[in-house]
């Protein structure tokens, strides 16, 4: 195998390679990427077994093959070439590599590409296309929310079902939920619901680049991920996912409005002195104001009144501080809602105006 061709346009490639595959192992067979040239045309494939990736770029085709490396190293070498053209030659057991204008050599050690495993196959899906935006909103929503409790494994990914007119995706770890249904304009074929590990949805939005289309493709026990030259798998969490619909209050008797801003920066000051593990602060909401205060420690203690719009009986709400900061930092717009019943019950952080997600929070109980 002989092949030329620029240095950046094989390193993108090799970046997103890397991600797929095992690095427990230096030795073995799946810490290496495949490369595969036929025509003008270089196939890269990398595989842990349980994700997949496939990729084609042109290059200059000097002689076709086929042989793996140690992804890691690979990787290494090509970030600290010039950003020039490149030639690659595999003879024997070793891959050598050398720019054409400067007098830089490596040699990387191969093992023989039949020995490489084969990657899951989609053709005989059916495939659905969304807006990379969409998926990318929907994974931002719902991505923090992932448990990483590994004993409650089917809490480990982002719960995901089709509905009449889109998509649901949902992810709790037992004490939040967040939740969003995008209506998207093009059918989704009917699949069973299913749970996506997280490190399959981080991967494609370090594949993508949130804007174009994706095309999605949903199986029993794997899903399938296209765009441009570029695809990829997962195999799926095996488990029940909770009823999230339980979770939900069906109304909620009270609504504060306040600033996203201002209670992001709130949060961050006040938080400096939250010392206890639970992370717990305390939010003390009433008609004009709500008092944001950690609890007294060795250190200190921090206090912040921010302006709110709210009309009902003052109410103190005990709460993780982590769980306002990670919807809050994805929200759009300039205002949202904090919405309860009571102070022991469950809490929903929506956007103002309502959009198609929300976020519910359950209280800590206040001593």
């Amino acid at each position: 195998m002989k092949f030329a061709c620029q240095k950046n346009t094989l390193l993108r490639e090799i970046v997103l390679a890397l991600d797929f595959t095992s690095q427990r192992n230096t030795l073995s067979i799946v810490s290496n990427v495949l490369l595969e040239t036929y025509g003008n045309t270089l196939v890269i494939k990398a595989t842990d077994q349980k994700v997949g990736f496939s990729s084609t770029i042109p290059v200059e085709t000097i002689e076709e093959g086929s042989t793996t490396v140690f992804c890691d190293k690979f990787l290494g070498i090509l970030r600290t070439l010039p950003d020039e053209n490149i030639i690659f030659e595999e003879l024997g057991d070793k891959l050598f590599i050398h720019p054409e204008k400067k007098s830089i050599d490596f040699e990387l050690r191969t093992i023989a590409a039949d020995k490489y495993p084969a990657l899951d196959d989609a053709a005989k899906h059916e495939y659905f296309a969304l807006s990379q935006k969409d998926l990318f909103d929907m994974i931002d929503q719902t991505i923090f929310a992932i448990s990483d409790d590994e004993t409650r494994y089917f809490m480990n990914g982002v719960y995901l079902e089709q509905e009449s007119d889109g998509l649901v995706m949902v992810a709790t770890d037992g004490r939040r939920l967040s939740y969003i249904k995008r209506k998207l304009d093009q059918a989704v074929p009917s699949f069973t619901p299913v749970i996506i590990p997280a490190k399959f949805l981080t991967l494609l939005k370090k594949a993508g680049t949130g804007e174009g289309q994706i095309f999605l493709s949903v199986s029993e026990s794997v899903i399938f991920a296209k765009f441009g030259s570029q695809f990829m798998y997962s195999t799926l969490i095996k488990g029940q996912f909770p009823n999230y619909r339980r979770v939900i209050p069906a109304s909620q008797s009270n609504t504060c409005k306040l600033s996203i801003a201002e209670m992001n920066e709130a949060l961050k000051r006040v938080s400096l002195l939250v010392e206890n593990k639970a992370k717990r602060m305390y939010l003390d909401i009433e008609a004009g104001g709500i008092t944001i205060s950690s609890e007294e420690s060795d250190f200190g203690q921090a206090k912040e009144i921010i302006r709110c719009d709210y009309a009902g009986d003052p109410c103190r709400l005990a709460m993780n501080y982590s769980y306002l900061v990670s919807p809050l930092r994805v929200m759009e717009g300039d205002s949202c809602a904090i919405c309860f019943t009571e102070s022991n019950k469950a809490v929903t952080v929506k956007p103002d105006p309502e959009k198609d997600y929300f976020h519910i929070i359950m209280p800590m109980q206040i001593d």
